[in-house]
């Protein structure tokens, strides 16, 4: 469904962040990305969506390819239109909205507007908190309540690739495991493709198909979930499976074996 293959992405210009990444999206599959705290993980995302291009960011090399249609360059409004819908980090509901206003404002793209009010239904049947809170402002829910609205709003776009950018940060969590079971079940019935940004390795690789590790603008391992989940450097680096306390991930064999750049 989706493929990156060889990308490059720039800054102003100047500051290369994403170096030559290649990664694939199958059909209805979930697939984590995982990395430390700016290896270049949101700025991939913000490449796929078109956001890239309203932060000074711009793609210079590689191709970036949507159910076969190259996206390069594409205006974010028309990216959500073909199928693909961003979460952004930080949730960004609008705050002065009720959460009902702000799954409707999900579905502003689509053509067939006859059956909102079922999708509104299935997204509160996969978060039957935000049901009871469908009058209240949304800048009044708590972090996780607002995850759940983020994630909701974007099903109401009904896409067929969602992308969710780190959403555990900032929640508590036992709402954290309830939001990832919920996603997982969003990708079992409605058949949708996920692709998540996540630091918190373990669960991401709970619900995961398939998993990529970027560091510094690079992928540096990438492989089915058990088999990730079997890696020694993987278990110490991000698992907290060890107490060997190595300072990168790069320093490990596994990195060293599997890196694909010179």
């Amino acid at each position: 469904m989706l493929r990156l293959s060889n990308i490059e992405v720039v800054y102003s210009k100047i500051i290369l962040v994403v170096k030559g990444m290649s990664l694939e999206v199958p059909d209805g599959k979930i697939v984590a990305l995982l990395g430390s705290n700016g290896a270049g993980k949101s700025t991939t995302l913000k490449a796929i969506s078109g956001l890239l291009s309203k932060e000074g960011g711009q793609v210079t090399d590689g191709v970036i390819e949507f159910q076969g249609e190259k996206i390069n360059g594409i205006d974010p409004d028309r990216i959500v239109r073909n199928g693909i819908f961003q979460c952004i980090e930080g949730r960004r509901v609008f705050k002065h909205l009720s959460v009902e206003e702000n799954l409707m404002a999900g579905a502003y793209t689509r053509k067939d507007r006859n059956n909102l009010k079922d999708d509104i239904d299935r997204v509160y049947h996969y978060f039957p908190k935000l049901k009871a809170l469908r009058n209240k402002a949304s800048g009044l829910l708590s972090g996780g309540e607002q995850q759940m609205l983020a994630i909701g709003r974007g099903i109401m776009a009904k896409p067929k690739l969602l992308l969710l950018d780190e959403p555990s940060l900032g929640i508590a969590p036992l709402l954290v495991k309830e939001i990832f079971q919920n996603i997982k079940q969003i990708n079992k019935d409605e058949g949708m493709s996920i692709l998540v940004v996540e630091q918190n390795a373990n669960v991401a690789l709970s619900i995961a198909d398939y998993g990529y590790i970027m560091e510094n603008g690079r992928i540096a391992l990438e492989g089915p979930v058990e088999s990730l989940l079997a890696n020694e450097e993987v278990r110490e680096f991000y698992l907290g499976m060890s107490d060997k306390g190595r300072k990168s991930f790069r320093e490990g064999k596994s990195y060293k074996k599997h890196v694909r750049y010179v």
